[in-house]
């Protein structure tokens, strides 16, 4: 294994790498991170090696798997370089032909290429399908062109290149100083500028420092932080040396959720080859600076995203909070300065010691500046990651990126800041995306996780949802999250129930400002937001839900019944044969009807009514009504031929 012992001879080794291989071969890339493989990636990469060895073309034709992309509704996503051009949702069995036609005949298998459903246009080149178009992929660009798994693929790309220029021609001070200046953000949450937390801890007078990775990502929905630790491990390490010597510290920790074997394998497999290159270790490129890495995994509790459950986590306590009468980048892992930001935090360093501050703070708004990735999830047409310039309208996420709300249906609302954020209605898609234009809105940036809500979804109960998911995250540590989200959960449980009474709203006010001034961290202040965002903007549907027992979405099971339209009816016998509960009575030619006594409410009936027919539908809030009398349930008319919207 080649030791590079000077910014010389990386330099020198990057340029062996690179004249070995040719930019004119063809490469085909596959995502092979965690969404595509549960989708059959693996399957498929092994298909294009044996094919490409069948066919004779291993000398000619690199194959490998790589991280993502992004566009996880189309995995597994293939890019074949140098001509970028991009198959969709590809199967084992498709590879023979892709090798046939693309890669011996030049041709495209058109059938495998993205095609707009607006417009019906297909895209060959990865860049010119709109779910990519509207995108600024700064962090996230190179994950479909890297092995994840190897550190010569991250050299041959400039990797290691800001860690070369801060070794040999810039002081520590000067990087701690370029990312003060270009106003760095932490991508985890807060948004305290990264530079200022740096300074706090190099400025600290205790010598032994740590900087630390949290990578404990456990927001429902979320998996930036996954997609980077998997597909280009090394650029998270690069970040994390450069802010050890940036502090004066020689020891960094990767703090990973046990739910992510692959990053766990991927980042352990990057510090062994940085290590072996001597990119970690003792004396690293002969600049006399030390660095170690510890990789740690977390048992999976959410509130170990919080910066003092972490540390006392990482000490191999429980993972609790403690009070922050001293800031843990000054009082943090065993009493000593510790700064703590997240994935993508540290992916964005390297790109601003290259490139420069100015470079970054040219994008985003007065106060957030650089790109953000989203885990865009939910009713949303195009699912998966994307990364968009700070200041960029939530309207141009959804529609223009996401493809807007599948099925025909309206946009209600969009979650943001994971279980601790808030919901933003449609007035409100103007918003720009920022830290503080977010905040202001009821919301939160968070660590990025951005969930789509439909016509169909109930508020209350999107509340109530969050509140239990952070009542059972709660450590107990502190009584106003512990006792006071167990309430909020209660009553916003008996008002989806249709148990809601006078007061209950004022209640839940009262519970959540004492959460929001008494809990003792971030956890207990931010989890009201749910509730509180909700409140703001959909108060109708909670007085709906308390005054008239009714449900506006028609989602809440003990609020709402199912009838069948004796008018629509066809007798099909559809609903019959699938009703689980055996409520439904009818036969042949014979108007259905529902026992609500046996009605379990499953909404199988619901889901199974064909479309043209629509005769099963949601009645909330008011008398189902009688069922048609057994002399008039025979039906002697013929079944509508043209297709009609399904009722609600």
């Amino acid at each position: 294994m080649v030791q590079l012992n000077s910014p010389e001879a990386l330099e020198s080794f990057r340029q062996e790498i690179l004249s070995k291989r040719d930019p004119k071969k063809p490469c085909i890339s596959i995502c092979a991170g965690a969404g595509c493989v549960a989708s059959g990636a693996d399957e498929v990469i092994e298909a294009f090696k044996a094919e490409i060895e069948k066919q004779g073309l291993a000398a000619k034709v690199d194959t490998k798997g790589t991280g993502c992309p992004g566009f996880c509704e189309r995995g597994p996503v293939v890019v074949i370089y140098p001509e970028e051009i991009c198959y969709l949702q590809v199967k084992a069995q498709d590879v023979p032909e892709i090798v046939e036609q693309t890669i011996k005949e030049n041709k495209i298998v058109e059938r495998l290429l993205f095609e707009d459903p607006a417009t019906g246009e297909k895209a060959i080149h990865e860049s010119d399908i709109s779910f990519y178009k509207a995108q600024e992929r700064t962090v996230l660009c190179n994950n479909i062109k890297i092995d994840s798994k190897s550190i010569d693929d991250y050299l041959a790309l400039g990797g290691y290149s800001a860690l070369t220029k801060a070794l040999s021609s810039m002081t520590d001070i000067e990087v701690l100083e370029e990312v003060k200046k270009s106003n760095l953000r932490g991508r985890g949450g807060a948004g305290f500028p990264a530079g200022i937390k740096w300074e706090g801890s190099r400025n600290a007078p205790e010598p032994i420092k740590y900087v630390i990775v949290n990578a404990d990502e456990g927001d429902p929905g979320a998996f930036m932080d996954r997609a980077l630790l998997e597909g280009n491990p090394h650029s998270i390490l690069e970040g994390l040396i450069l802010g050890g010597y940036a502090i004066g510290s020689h020891e960094g920790y990767f703090y990973v959720r046990q739910e992510y074997p692959l990053a766990v394998e991927n980042i352990n497999l990057a510090i062994k080859q940085a290590e072996a290159y001597g990119l970690l270790g003792k004396n690293i490129l002969g600049s006399g600076f030390d660095f170690k890495v510890i990789v740690h995994q977390g048992a999976g509790a959410f509130v170990c995203g919080e910066s003092t459950a972490l540390m006392t986590s990482l000490e191999g306590k429980v993972g609790e909070p403690r009070p922050k009468y001293v800031r843990s980048n000054v009082r943090g892992l065993w009493d000593r300065p510790s700064v703590l930001n997240n994935v993508e935090t540290w992916a964005n360093v390297p790109h601003i010691i290259n490139n420069g501050a100015d470079w970054f703070t040219k994008v985003g708004t007065d106060s957030s500046k650089g790109t953000k990735i989203f885990s865009l999830v939910g009713k949303i047409t195009n699912t998966g990651l994307v990364e968009v310039p700070m200041g960029m309208t939530l309207r141009d996420i959804i529609y223009k990126i996401g493809g807007g709300i599948p099925n025909g249906k309206k946009f209600k609302a969009v979650q943001t800041g994971g279980p601790s954020g808030g919901c933003i209605p449609e007035e409100k898609l103007g918003l720009q995306v920022g830290f503080d234009e977010l905040t202001r809105a009821g919301s939160m940036m968070g660590s990025g996780g951005m969930i789509i809500l439909d016509e169909d979804t109930c508020m209350v109960d999107v509340a109530r949802y969050f509140i239990n998911f952070l009542t059972e995250e709660s450590c107990g540590k502190c009584v106003p999250c512990r006792e006071g989200l167990r309430q909020m959960h209660r009553i916003l449980t008996n008002i989806t129930q249709g148990k809601g009474k006078e007061g209950d709203i004022e209640t839940l006010e009262e519970l959540a400002e004492t959460a929001v001034e008494a809990s003792l961290c971030a956890l207990g202040k931010s989890a009201p937001n749910p509730f509180l965002s909700t409140l703001r903007y959909f108060r109708d549907e909670y007085e709906a839900h308390i005054k008239e027992k009714r449900c506006p979405a028609l989602s809440c099971k003990e609020l709402i019944a199912y009838h069948i339209d004796p008018a629509k009816c066809m007798a099909c016998g559809i609903c019959f044969k699938k009703c689980p509960a055996g409520a439904i009575d009818g036969e042949k030619k014979k108007i259905h009807i529902i026992d609500p006594e046996k009605c379990t409410k499953c909404g199988t009936c619901f889901e199974v009514c064909p479309a043209k027919f629509g005769a099963v539908t949601k009645i909330s809030g008011e008398p189902v009504p009688d069922p048609v009398p057994e002399e008039k349930r025979m039906i002697n008319k013929k079944r509508p031929s043209k297709e009609s919207p399904k009722g609600k």
